[in-house]
């Protein structure tokens, strides 16, 4: 457990103290194994769809030439190895597990970007605004024939399995997408609907990341099952976090625009966690969302940094941002309590809790 002192009062916090160095070295070793299988996987691309796949991955600069661009956390890769593991099995049988989901979260990317207008990704320009719309979605449509072709092609029951949970958690993944547009025009959302928004769009690929490479290791459904409740879970609490730092992140460390999530409207937990709190600053925050319902995108694009700053102190005023730090908080524990369900050596479970202490308590 870790300690800090606010306002002269100390805190104790639920989730331990991370051990980042273990967790860095969980995620290298995604990354380092995967990235080859990953590069060929591309390499299938035609042109130019190969070069923007590149440059989205951050192997080249806008001019083609090799770059170390940020590669993302590699969260998912790490997972898919672990899992492997989980169910008695080398890592190494996880790895064409962690290609198919990063391909499936990076064709998601791609197309994300272009819909919620982020012109900023991992601190340079998204492929549809360095490329144009069109490559994005033909590179996102490439990704996802991959992911689904670097399983198939291994030929076996497992790799049959795998995939349907892949292609499952992919139905689920656009599900959540469709939802969150959708509730970018809606003045109300519940708590429950946001949940289930993002349970869709981000626990269900986890889940399915902590699952596929034990699905390729032989283990039973039981097993994956339990194994993806773990993933489903730390899904809803990674995206909890993700939405604080969407509101209140440095956009140093997250490689978007400050307040990025107010921009685009988005009803994100500690929205909508504010607006169902009740009392006055609630109640402020709701007057000025169903101002902006009027409003056409140009006058919204008008506002100031002192407009979103305004707005996210109402948000914090109403309890939203402490509501979704609890949030997070418990669906760390639930996850975490899922791997009790089956047994699995205990030096794999311990990687998996240290994985999902750091999602709880990342800064990007």
């Amino acid at each position: 457990m870790s300690t800090t002192t606010t306002r002269g009062e100390t805190v104790t916090s639920a989730i331990p103290a991370v051990d980042t160095a273990g967790v860095r070295a969980l995620l290298e070793r995604g990354r380092t194994l995967a990235t080859p299988v990953l590069r060929a996987a591309v390499d299938r691309l035609a042109a130019p769809m190969d070069t923007v796949a590149a440059y989205h991955f951050g192997w080249i600069d806008i001019d083609g030439k090799p770059a170390h661009g940020d590669p993302g956390k590699a969260v998912r890769p790490a997972l898919a190895l672990l899992s492997a593991e989980a169910a008695g099995a080398p890592a190494e049988t996880g790895i064409p597990g962690a290609v198919a989901v990063e391909l499936v979260h990076n064709f998601s990317l791609l197309h994300d970007d272009l819909m919620d207008g982020d012109e900023q990704r991992r601190h340079r320009d998204t492929v549809w605004k360095a490329y144009g719309p069109a490559q994005a979605i033909l590179v996102g449509d490439a990704l996802f024939a991959l992911a689904n072709e670097i399983l198939l092609e291994l030929g076996t029951v497992e790799a049959g399995r795998a995939t349907r949970r892949l292609t499952t958690a992919t139905r689920k993944l656009i599900d959540g997408q469709a939802q969150d547009i959708s509730y970018e025009h809606r003045e109300r959302v519940t708590v429950a609907e946001c949940l289930e928004m993002e349970g869709n769009k981000t626990g269900a690929l986890l889940a399915c990341a902590v699952s596929i490479g034990a699905v390729l290791g032989g283990a039973d459904d039981r097993t994956a099952d339990t194994l993806e409740a773990y993933g489903y879970h730390l899904g809803l609490a990674f995206q909890a976090v993700d939405d604080l730092l969407g509101i209140w992140g440095d956009p140093e460390a997250t490689g978007k625009q400050t307040w990025s999530d107010l921009r685009q409207r988005k009803k994100s937990l500690p929205v909508v966690a504010a607006l169902a709190a009740g009392g006055p600053a609630s109640e402020r925050l709701a007057g000025i969302l169903a101002a902006d319902a009027r409003l056409t995108d140009a006058q919204l694009a008008d506002f100031d940094e002192e407009e979103f700053a305004s707005r996210a102190a109402l948000i914090e005023e109403a309890g939203g941002r402490e509501w979704t730090e609890q949030e997070a908080r418990r669906q760390h524990a639930t996850a975490v309590e899922a791997l009790d369900g089956i047994d699995m050596p205990a030096e794999i479970r311990a990687q998996l809790v240290a994985l999902a202490d750091f999602v709880v308590v990342r800064k990007s």
